[in-house]
Parts: C-alpha cells; sequence; structure tokens
C-alpha cells in the first residue's frame, strides 16, 4: 500500500487511471481523459495515455504524472518518495494545487 500513496499523498490505489489500466477499461480511461484535459487545460491528455500503475509503483504512468504533474516533480528532484518529508508541506504553493480536487494531505500527516 505505501508505494501506491502518490507523491502527493493520494490514494493510488483509488485512482481512476489505475483502476482503468487494471481493468482494461477504455470507457474509464476516456472519462478519465475527458477530466483531466480540463482540469489541466491540456490538449495532449488522451485516453491512450491513461494508463498508470502508481505514481511511484513499477510500470507504466500517465502522460500528466511524467510530464504535467509539479508536484511529483518536485518531490523526486528533493529526493522524496512523498511530500510528507517536506517541511514546507504545509506552506506548499505547488501541493495546494491539488488539495482544491482531493484531500491530499490525509496521507501526509
Amino acid at each position: 500500500m505505501r508505494q501506491l500513496i502518490g507523491c502527493c499523498g493520494l490514494d493510488c490505489e483509488k485512482c481512476d487511471a489505475r483502476i482503468a489500466t487494471i481493468n482494461d477499461d477504455d470507457t474509464l480511461r476516456e472519462k478519465t481523459a475527458k477530466l483531466w484535459r480540463e482540469l489541466n487545460n491540456e490538449p495532449l491528455i488522451t485516453a491512450e495515455t491513461i494508463n498508470c500503475m502508481g505514481c511511484r509503483a513499477d510500470g507504466v504512468k500517465t502522460y500528466f504524472c511524467t510530464n504535467l504533474c509539479e508536484i511529483r516533480k518536485c518531490a523526486m528532484s528533493k529526493g522524496y518518495a512523498t511530500c510528507a518529508e517536506c517541511s514546507a508541506k504545509m506552506t506548499c504553493p505547488t501541493l495546494k494545487q491539488i488539495a482544491n480536487y482531493a484531500p491530499v494531505m490525509d496521507n501526509l500527516q
């Protein structure tokens, strides 16, 4: 389970991208891509890019995780597994971006 907690603290096990990958569910891929494309104003997020085994897990990652996720980029650049290791997590403007859409801090305590 711990490896399925994303850098931001989200539970990758509950992520629609991971669920779609595991179940090979093209309908869920399309739904997820549409939502993520709108939330991120990013036309390169397509159903074909919705394949992921988890932010920190071995295996395939979504286009968003590998190319767009500033939280993942920041944690990795600092050598952190998750933002929980960062002393600035409670005031981090990058981490707050996702807090509007999901209860990030629950897994970062």
